[in-house]
């Protein structure tokens, strides 16, 4: 009969981890490529998709990151290091760049729903798309200052990840529950459930590390919290006029349309 050393259970534990991380950024991958098939790429498979070069930059960052994300996973459960830390530098410049070109989509949202005549609901809902882009970006910050502790950095990493789903996710809620007949930007409301739904990613990573860690990292803790709380109070900040004040900053048309209705 063979007798497990402490050894031999770390070792299996960390395997075991390590092969969850990889599945479970497999299972992120695949929410982020279906939650925007309706949207995206089916119209894109038939031609039909008329969108503007800054929103096919965004799906190209955006999407550049899930793959990022489950090869550093891969790479980190192969042991291979180097080549993670590597790939880690270019992950910077990537997450840079969606901040920077999230902003500039974001903006340009806020002015297409201002032309087309829905510029309060279109003030209102950005809220959800700039509150997601500085969770994520501080996130990611605090991960990048902790990639010497691995334990945090990659719990980090993972919520900072699993926090853009949402977006996908929500397409399908809206292709199921948004009347046919709705136009222009929705309520921040509609977005509470479908961050729920992807939240569940992390529960799934919380449950994990119960289960062989014997307690949830308190990085799942804190950084869930805040992430629930984001996602609740996104819906009573978006109508508040320290809200309205900040688009009208940062979208001069938005500002110009609002001082002009009142």
């Amino acid at each position: 009969m063979t007798t497990m050393t402490k050894t031999d259970v770390l070792a299996y534990a960390t395997v075991r981890t390590d092969r969850f991380y990889v599945r479970l950024a497999s299972v992120m991958l695949a929410v982020a490529v279906v939650g925007f098939a309706p949207t995206y790429w089916v119209p894109m498979g038939r031609g039909t998709l008329a969108l503007t070069p800054i929103v096919h930059a965004h799906a190209l960052v955006f999407f550049g990151w899930m793959l990022l994300f489950w090869t550093q996973t891969w790479l980190a459960a192969h042991e291979r290091f180097e080549r993670h830390r590597e790939l880690g530098v270019a992950g910077v410049v990537l997450a840079c760049a969606m901040c920077v070109v999230g902003v500039a989509t974001a903006t340009g949202s806020l002015e297409r729903a201002e032309a087309a005549g829905f510029g309060p609901a279109g003030r209102a809902f950005s809220v959800v798309s700039f509150t997601a882009l500085l969770f994520f970006a501080v996130l990611v910050a605090v991960a990048v200052l902790n990639v010497r502790n691995s334990a945090t950095h990659k719990r980090l990493m993972l919520v900072a990840t699993a926090s853009l789903l949402q977006a996908g996710v929500g397409r399908w809620f809206a292709l199921f529950l948004r009347p046919p007949d709705a136009a222009g930007p929705p309520r921040a409301a509609v977005t509470v459930l479908p961050g729920l739904a992807s939240d569940l990613l992390i529960v799934a990573a919380m449950i994990h590390d119960r289960r062989t860690r014997g307690r949830v990292h308190p990085v799942y803790w804190i950084a869930c919290a805040v992430l629930v709380a984001l996602q609740v109070l996104r819906v009573p900040l978006s109508t508040t006029p320290a809200w309205i004040r900040f688009t009208e900053w940062i979208v001069p048309a938005a500002g110009a349309a609002a001082r002009a209705g009142s």
